[in-house]
């Protein structure tokens, strides 16, 4: 294997000349870069990523933790983060908690552990315990979907965002309005989602009867029992529906439809996400956009830019949403 100092010799140039055009990391006149660069071709010369990473003190690797990775809200962050940090020459590593607090710990270690140069959390359950863990780090972090103390963190406007679906609903002269949500240990999905329907209800002056207000999890098939639970509850029916996930909406509707019931004529039902799917389910779901491409970005970018500084700045990023009415209301 070719080293730095043969690169040298044949390029007529100095080791450290040679190391910081590799390193991009100092002054190389352009007749000499242009040497290196010829003698690099046509040796077929690689730079070890090891040796690099202790020149450089950075792996140039990404820690990514996720909560599921079979959602439509993790690949879409997920893919534009990648394409951001993969720009700028870093790799991730891709680790699943699937919906598990341990997990999220234990995932957080095992990073550390691999000496990654930050952390990307998509984070759910916040708890003293994760919160001590990334006290503990020493490399920067970023949350995604979560208010962290002491942390970065990109954020929905999960309340106001759920206020105005619910006052859609009120618009159309809905009053008997039914909420899915998820467990309020999840603060942003479950708890803010949660008080900006209730708030909404309040405002518009409307009842909220407990036996339409439903906990699912995250997947299809909780989605279908709470809207099963909410329908068997009571002889009359809610006349709108407003699940915190397009994937619990989706669940809800397949309940409805199945046991005959025309949406948006019966019962209107509406989401949070707006999942590609939604847009091709019949009746088409109208949701809520986060604009999750664009946090993903913003979440990359963030955690370049605190890479290998001594001091961090904490920065609050709240993204914008848009209501996406579709034929489901």
């Amino acid at each position: 294997m070719i080293t730095i100092k043969e690169i040298a010799k044949l390029a007529n140039a100095s080791s450290s000349t040679v190391s910081r055009y590799l390193n991009d990391s100092g002054y190389v006149s352009e007749e000499t870069r242009k040497r290196i660069e010829k003698v690099i071709k046509s040796t077929g010369y690689v730079p070890s990523e090891q040796a690099k990473s202790l020149r450089t003190k950075q792996t140039k690797v990404i820690g990514v933790i996720v909560p599921r990775l079979s959602t439509d809200t993790s690949s879409r962050l997920v893919n534009s983060i990648n394409d951001i940090l993969a720009e700028q020459g870093y790799q991730i590593i891709l680790a699943n908690t699937n919906l598990n607090p341990e997990k999220e710990i234990a995932n957080l270690r095992l990073l550390r552990s691999r000496q990654v140069d930050g952390i990307i959390l998509l984070a759910t359950n916040i708890n003293p315990t994760l919160i001590k863990e990334i006290e503990n780090l020493t490399v920067p972090l970023v949350a995604l979907g979560q208010e962290i103390p002491g942390i970065s963190v990109i954020l929905n406007d999960d309340y106001q965002a759920a206020k105005d679906m619910t006052k859609l609903f009120g618009e159309q002269s809905h009053q008997d309005i039914a909420f899915i949500g998820v467990s309020e240990q999840d603060r942003a999905v479950g708890h803010l989602r949660k008080k900006g329907f209730l708030d909404a209800m309040n405002e518009l002056g409307l009842y909220v009867d407990p036996k339409w207000v439903a906990e699912a999890g995250f997947d299809l098939q909780s989605g279908y029992q709470a809207m099963k639970t909410i329908a068997e509850a009571k002889r009359q029916k809610p006349t709108a529906v407003f699940a915190v996930t397009d994937t619990i909406a989706i669940g809800a509707m397949h309940y409805l439809l199945e046991h005959g019931y025309d949406i948006p004529g019966d019962v209107a039902i509406a989401g949070t996400g707006n999942s590609r799917v939604s847009e091709y389910i019949r009746p088409a779901l109208t949701t809520i956009d986060f604009s999750n491409e664009l946090a993903g970005k913003q979440a990359a970018e963030l955690i370049i830019d605190q890479i290998g500084k001594k001091e961090l700045s904490i920065k609050k990023v709240v993204m914008p949403y848009s209501i996406i009415e579709r034929d489901s209301v």
